[in-house]
């Protein structure tokens, strides 16, 4: 069941985030904690969608969008991100959790989705690829950790037109029926 993530989510969400803090998946170095992961569901969510995948009361996975740089002209763009349990990959959830954020970003006006990914990661280049999302770019010796120098590629998808925007619509105030409708649809 695909549904919003909830401030108690924290810590079933964090431990599937764990699975990823001593890779370079993430460029966290430290596992936040349980009260500073609650936080970040709080203040996302507020502004942006915060997806969770569940199946009977375990969750498996979750996807969040974020503003993708801070200054006034770049608020229609979002970055996304997905984390999947070890024991669900395979089986199409980070597809599922995308395609559903993505649906939700349209209605908030966002007109163009990144994803930012660490070199190497072939999981989600795939992904990315399989969803429409092109290559933009590679910032080469982005950060450091685990010992190396990683490289970041941004991909970028459009999903919506380009004319002139009115402002972005904070998550908070788009339609709860047309929210849950992206919901069972996708």
């Amino acid at each position: 069941m695909l549904r919003f993530a909830a401030p108690g989510d924290a810590e079933a969400l964090l431990r599937i985030y764990a699975r990823y803090i001593d890779t370079s998946i993430t460029f966290e170095y430290d596992l936040p904690s349980v009260s500073e992961f609650r936080q970040r569901i709080e203040t996302i969510s507020a502004e942006y969608p915060y997806l969770v995948w569940e199946e009977h009361g375990v969750l498996l996975g979750y996807a969040y969008a974020h503003r993708y740089r801070e200054r006034a002209a770049y608020q229609w763009g979002a970055e996304l991100s997905v984390y999947v349990d070890d024991s669900a990959h395979g089986r199409g959830l980070g597809t599922k959790l995308y395609a559903a954020l993505m649906a939700l970003l349209r209605l908030q006006g966002v007109r163009t989705v990144y994803g930012v990914v660490t070199q190497p990661n072939e999981k989600s280049g795939r992904l990315h690829t399989a969803m429409g999302f092109t290559p933009a770019g590679t910032v080469h010796a982005a950060g450091f950790k685990n010992g190396a120098w990683h490289d970041v590629t941004t991909f970028e998808k459009a999903i919506g037109d380009y004319d002139a925007p009115p402002p972005l619509i904070p998550f908070r105030d788009i339609d709860p029926a047309a929210a849950a409708r992206v919901l069972t649809e996708n």
